[in-house]
């Protein structure tokens, strides 16, 4: 079994589970997501590999981070991931890419991000939940942040941090790569 077959595995027997613990039928999750029902019997059935914006929709609707929703289902007090074990979930031909490090669901999902945006490439966010806020470090290069409409240059060695309820992106414009780490705290269903 390839490494993707095992993501689509994982992703299909804990977004089953979390959705039935939560007593959300299909179509319930299907409206609280904006998402059709049709992708969600696919990714519970593990036919489809879903887009990083489909998860990211179905597990903000669930109130679980990407990382509970492509992981086993018992977490130890103390999880190691090592380098071979993160998930990469976006990537470009340009060389851009995010990589989920780790992540957890106490108090609610919190997740640890690597990113990395060649010049020229960007990507770009949809509404999380309200309260849910991102931290960005840049670690190398000029990031351009977007948040609601309003743009800010970012430069090595700063960090931004924002409630991420609204449109956001991030933009490489610069001429070297932009490499940054974030972490996106998404509150506790309630």
């Amino acid at each position: 079994m390839t490494d993707l077959d095992q993501l689509t595995q994982s992703l299909a027997r804990n977004l089953k589970r979390r959705r039935q613990e939560r007593g959300y039928t299909l179509d319930a999750l299907a409206a609280r997501a904006g998402v059709s029902r049709g992708m969600l019997i696919q990714i519970e059935q593990g036919r489809t590999n879903p887009s990083v914006g489909t998860v990211v929709k179905v597990g903000d609707a669930l109130g679980v981070s990407i990382t509970t929703l492509l992981d086993f289902d018992q977490e130890p007090q103390v999880r190691l991931v090592p380098e071979e074990q993160t998930v990469r979930l976006w990537s470009t031909e340009a060389g851009s890419h995010s990589t989920l490090l780790a992540g957890t669901e106490a108090p609610g999902p919190l997740e640890l991000w690597a990113w990395r945006l060649m010049p020229g490439d960007g990507s770009r966010s949809d509404p999380h939940p309200t309260g849910t806020t991102e931290l960005v470090h840049v670690r190398g290069g000029l990031l351009t942040l977007s948040v609601d409409g309003k743009e800010y240059e970012v430069p090595a060695g700063t960090s931004a941090s924002f409630e991420a309820n609204v449109e956001h992106g991030y933009r490489n414009e610069g001429t070297e790569p932009v490499e940054m780490t974030m972490a996106v705290s998404v509150p506790a269903p309630r």
